[in-house]
Protein backbone atom coordinates (compact mmCIF):
# COMPACT_ATOMS: atom_id res chain seq x y z
CA UNK A 1 0.00 0.00 0.00
CA UNK A 2 2.78 2.64 0.94
CA UNK A 3 4.65 1.59 -2.11
CA UNK A 4 1.70 2.40 -4.49
CA UNK A 5 0.68 5.51 -2.87
CA UNK A 6 4.22 7.08 -3.41
CA UNK A 7 4.89 5.76 -7.03
CA UNK A 8 1.53 7.87 -7.14
CA UNK A 9 2.95 10.65 -5.52
CA UNK A 10 6.11 10.43 -7.78
CA UNK A 11 3.88 10.53 -10.82
CA UNK A 12 2.44 13.44 -10.10
CA UNK A 13 5.43 15.94 -9.80
CA UNK A 14 6.70 17.49 -12.47
CA UNK A 15 9.71 15.65 -14.19
CA UNK A 16 12.12 18.27 -16.06
CA UNK A 17 13.52 16.84 -19.34
CA UNK A 18 15.34 20.08 -19.91
CA UNK A 19 16.46 23.57 -18.95
CA UNK A 20 17.84 26.84 -20.41
CA UNK A 21 20.05 27.78 -18.03
CA UNK A 22 21.69 29.99 -20.59
CA UNK A 23 18.89 32.09 -20.49
CA UNK A 24 18.84 33.09 -17.21
CA UNK A 25 22.11 34.44 -17.91
CA UNK A 26 21.66 36.38 -20.96
CA UNK A 27 18.06 37.14 -20.41
CA UNK A 28 16.40 39.38 -17.81
CA UNK A 29 13.08 36.93 -17.52
CA UNK A 30 9.92 39.46 -16.98
CA UNK A 31 6.97 37.21 -17.06
CA UNK A 32 6.47 32.98 -17.63
CA UNK A 33 3.93 31.12 -19.30
CA UNK A 34 3.02 27.55 -19.05
CA UNK A 35 2.64 25.82 -22.97
CA UNK A 36 1.54 23.16 -24.28
CA UNK A 37 3.44 21.70 -27.07
CA UNK A 38 1.91 19.82 -30.15
CA UNK A 39 4.60 16.73 -30.47
CA UNK A 40 4.52 13.23 -32.99
CA UNK A 41 4.41 10.19 -31.11
CA UNK A 42 8.69 9.39 -31.01
CA UNK A 43 9.17 12.71 -30.17
CA UNK A 44 7.49 12.06 -26.91
CA UNK A 45 9.10 8.63 -26.71
CA UNK A 46 12.38 10.89 -26.65
CA UNK A 47 11.77 12.98 -24.50
CA UNK A 48 10.63 10.42 -22.26
CA UNK A 49 14.01 9.18 -22.40
CA UNK A 50 15.48 12.60 -21.45
CA UNK A 51 16.43 13.95 -24.55
CA UNK A 52 15.93 17.49 -25.63
CA UNK A 53 18.38 20.37 -26.03
CA UNK A 54 16.92 23.78 -25.45
CA UNK A 55 19.92 26.00 -26.42
CA UNK A 56 19.34 28.25 -29.25
CA UNK A 57 15.92 27.71 -28.54
CA UNK A 58 13.23 31.07 -28.97
CA UNK A 59 9.94 31.07 -30.16
CA UNK A 60 7.50 33.29 -32.45
CA UNK A 61 3.69 34.77 -32.85
CA UNK A 62 3.04 34.45 -36.12
CA UNK A 63 -0.44 34.22 -37.84
CA UNK A 64 -2.05 33.85 -34.88
CA UNK A 65 0.08 31.26 -33.16
CA UNK A 66 3.39 30.64 -31.27
CA UNK A 67 5.80 28.18 -32.62
CA UNK A 68 9.05 27.18 -31.51
CA UNK A 69 12.10 27.22 -33.66
CA UNK A 70 15.74 25.48 -32.38
CA UNK A 71 15.13 22.96 -30.00
CA UNK A 72 16.74 20.00 -30.85
CA UNK A 73 14.61 16.71 -30.23
CA UNK A 74 16.92 14.00 -31.37
CA UNK A 75 14.88 10.94 -32.94
CA UNK A 76 13.97 8.16 -30.51
CA UNK A 77 16.07 4.70 -31.44
CA UNK A 78 13.62 2.54 -32.04
CA UNK A 79 11.52 4.71 -34.61
CA UNK A 80 12.46 3.92 -38.30
CA UNK A 81 11.46 5.24 -41.34
CA UNK A 82 7.78 6.14 -41.35
CA UNK A 83 7.98 6.92 -37.60
CA UNK A 84 11.00 8.67 -37.40
CA UNK A 85 10.67 12.94 -37.37
CA UNK A 86 12.95 15.77 -38.42
CA UNK A 87 14.69 16.71 -34.93
CA UNK A 88 14.82 20.44 -35.82
CA UNK A 89 11.25 21.00 -36.55
CA UNK A 90 9.70 23.73 -35.63
CA UNK A 91 6.94 22.99 -32.70
CA UNK A 92 3.21 24.58 -32.35
CA UNK A 93 3.02 25.91 -28.55
CA UNK A 94 -0.58 25.90 -26.73
CA UNK A 95 -1.81 28.59 -25.31
CA UNK A 96 -5.26 30.61 -24.78
CA UNK A 97 -6.21 33.18 -27.04
CA UNK A 98 -5.69 35.85 -24.42
CA UNK A 99 -2.21 34.73 -23.53
CA UNK A 100 -1.20 34.94 -27.57
CA UNK A 101 -2.48 38.02 -27.90
CA UNK A 102 -0.65 39.22 -24.82
CA UNK A 103 2.42 38.27 -25.64
CA UNK A 104 2.05 39.58 -29.49
CA UNK A 105 1.09 43.14 -28.27
CA UNK A 106 4.00 42.98 -25.75
CA UNK A 107 7.05 41.70 -28.76
CA UNK A 108 5.50 44.02 -30.80
CA UNK A 109 5.44 47.25 -28.42
CA UNK A 110 8.88 46.69 -26.69
CA UNK A 111 12.38 45.20 -27.33
CA UNK A 112 10.96 41.83 -25.89
CA UNK A 113 11.30 37.76 -27.17
CA UNK A 114 10.23 34.62 -26.38
CA UNK A 115 12.39 32.09 -24.71
CA UNK A 116 11.49 28.70 -23.68
CA UNK A 117 13.40 28.12 -20.29
CA UNK A 118 11.98 24.36 -19.54
CA UNK A 119 10.42 21.20 -20.84
CA UNK A 120 9.22 18.93 -18.54
CA UNK A 121 6.47 16.42 -18.04
CA UNK A 122 3.12 17.49 -15.90
CA UNK A 123 0.61 14.66 -15.25
CA UNK A 124 1.94 12.59 -18.20
CA UNK A 125 1.34 16.11 -20.81
CA UNK A 126 4.48 17.42 -22.27
CA UNK A 127 5.06 21.56 -21.25
CA UNK A 128 6.90 24.35 -21.58
CA UNK A 129 7.66 26.81 -19.47
CA UNK A 130 8.06 29.88 -22.05
CA UNK A 131 9.56 33.53 -20.52
CA UNK A 132 8.87 36.80 -22.11
CA UNK A 133 12.48 38.19 -21.59
CA UNK A 134 14.49 41.04 -22.17
CA UNK A 135 18.28 40.71 -23.42
CA UNK A 136 20.99 41.88 -21.38
CA UNK A 137 24.15 43.56 -22.42
CA UNK A 138 27.55 42.39 -21.20
CA UNK A 139 27.49 45.65 -18.80
CA UNK A 140 24.67 44.09 -17.49
CA UNK A 141 25.83 40.54 -17.10
CA UNK A 142 28.76 41.40 -15.11
CA UNK A 143 26.40 43.55 -12.93
CA UNK A 144 24.85 40.79 -11.86
CA UNK A 145 27.30 38.93 -11.14
CA UNK A 146 28.74 41.18 -9.32
CA UNK A 147 25.38 41.36 -7.02
CA UNK A 148 25.19 37.68 -6.75
CA UNK A 149 29.06 37.71 -5.76
CA UNK A 150 28.20 40.33 -2.67
CA UNK A 151 24.96 38.42 -1.91
CA UNK A 152 27.15 35.12 -1.46
CA UNK A 153 30.44 37.08 0.16
CA UNK A 154 27.47 38.79 2.89
CA UNK A 155 25.41 35.13 3.56
CA UNK A 156 29.51 34.09 4.47
CA UNK A 157 30.19 36.40 6.72
CA UNK A 158 26.92 35.94 8.23
CA UNK A 159 27.31 32.25 8.78
CA UNK A 160 30.60 32.54 10.15
CA UNK A 161 30.25 36.13 11.77
CA UNK A 162 33.90 37.45 12.67
CA UNK A 163 35.95 34.59 12.82
CA UNK A 164 35.89 34.17 9.46
CA UNK A 165 38.99 35.71 7.86
CA UNK A 166 39.25 36.63 4.39
CA UNK A 167 42.13 35.19 2.44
Amino acid sequence: MAKRLAAKQTATLDRVVATNRRARHDYDLIDLFECGIVLQGSEVKSLRTGRAQLNDAYARVSEGEVWMYGVHIPPWQYSTGFGGHDPDRRRKLLLHRGEIDELLGKTQQQPLTLIPVKLYFKEGKAKVELALARGRRLYDKRRVLAARDAEREAARMARHGAHWVES
